[in-house]
């Protein structure tokens, strides 16, 4: 093995307009490789150390899947159980049809929507009833105060049409606080971070812990830089919003064990299982159709189907793609990505803090760099 390859590739997003880029690549609970390049925070000179903090946004998703799959297989639902026998708002949700009429849904939306996407929600956190909810709640944004708000909004299309990103995974948080009985944020540290030692990972930042983020970025397409923005994720509505979709705080060591436990069949470098062999397999089965597998379209995930909640590679050759059928993850807004290969136990971990992130440059390459390099 030679990752001198993926090395030079890490250095060269700086160059591209990346201000940091930090990545990790595991195979059996062993580092391969870990290269950094580039600013923990560039305005002021200091490079990146590798210890820094960023915004998971929807390297959440994962996570959140991964949650409701451990209850899944205790049986404490079904995948096609309808959602409001957990969530009740939802047994009488609308459907906004194509002339722009409003009328109760016609099929109920299942919890395998939610895992796939396919729930007919969207990503608009500025609903009337929502903004509503937010006011009433002094900002505070209980997250199952916000799921019963969002419910009110008339769903984009019935339940299972089609595939579109969105909430989903925030509803399926909610789930899991249902039938856990406990507070989402709180289930996931007992049953994720804590059995993983992931001690720098939790849902919210951290009070006082501005100095130990990544400088947060956006890359502007106009002046082909990337500047400067505040540390705030805003899928986050308030300090009791437990996003499932975007809420996760980490570092890369810390996600790296994530990973690497779902590449080893569920079973972490602590011996501790989060999740069977078995429910990792399905979650990267693919679960759209024909019809809906026209809209899972954005260009880096070509030959990748869409599963329980992750991308999962069914066509090398559409592509383009070095990995096996069955590689599994996802990607964040800030240019984070997760790649799991349980067929090679190999995993590989990549933060960035940039919005407007360059993934489909960035993400595909990192992919098969990494599996030259193990042949070298």
């Amino acid at each position: 093995m030679n990752f001198t390859p993926l090395c030079d590739f890490i250095d060269s997003l700086i160059d591209y307009g990346i201000p940091a880029a930090d990545v990790i690549v595991q195979r059996d609970h062993e580092t391969l490789c870990r290269h950094r390049a580039g600013w923990r925070d560039r305005e002021a000179g200091l490079p990146l150390t590798g210890d820094e903090l960023y915004f998971m946004y929807s390297c959440s998703k994962p996570i959140t899947v991964t949650a409701a799959m451990q209850l899944y297989e205790r049986g404490l639902f079904l995948l096609d159980d309808p959602v409001y026998e957990y969530l009740p708002e939802f047994r009488d949700v609308t459907v906004r049809r194509p002339d722009g009429t409003v009328s109760k849904a016609e099929k109920p939306m299942l919890v395998r929507h939610l895992f796939s996407m396919t729930a007919g929600l969207n990503y608009d956190l500025h609903t009337p009833a929502l903004e509503a909810a937010r006011a009433e709640t002094q900002g505070r944004c209980p997250t199952r105060r916000m799921v019963a708000a969002l419910a009110k909004a008339p769903l984009d299309f019935e339940p299972g049409e089609r595939w579109q990103y969105s909430l989903c995974h925030d509803v399926l948080a909610a789930l899991v606080e249902v039938i856990s009985g406990q507070r989402f944020a709180d289930y996931v540290k007992a049953h994720i971070f804590d059995p993983l030692g992931m001690t720098r990972s939790a849902y919210h930042r951290p009070a006082d812990s501005d100095a130990d983020f990544a400088a947060q970025y956006r890359y502007s397409d106009d002046r082909r830089v990337a500047e400067r923005i505040a540390l705030k994720a805003e899928h986050v509505l308030g300090p009791d919003y437990d996003s499932g979709g975007a809420g996760v705080v980490s570092c890369v060591a810390d996600y790296a064990r994530f990973v690497d436990a779902m590449a080893c069949g569920g079973v972490g470098a602590t011996g501790e299982v989060i999740l069977s062999p078995a429910a990792i397999d399905l979650m990267r089965e693919n679960q759209l159709g024909p019809v809906q597998m026209k809209d899972f379209n954005w260009p880096q995930l070509a030959g990748y189907g869409y599963g329980l909640g992750v991308r999962t590679v069914i066509d090398r050759a559409a592509g383009g793609v070095m990995s096996p059928i069955g590689e599994f993850g996802w990607g964040g807004a800030a240019g984070a990505y997760v790649m799991i290969d349980p067929a090679n136990r190999l995993s590989v971990f990549y933060a960035q803090h940039m919005l407007n992130n360059k993934e489909p440059y960035v993400h595909p390459r990192i992919r098969n760099i990494t599996y030259a390099c193990l042949a070298r």
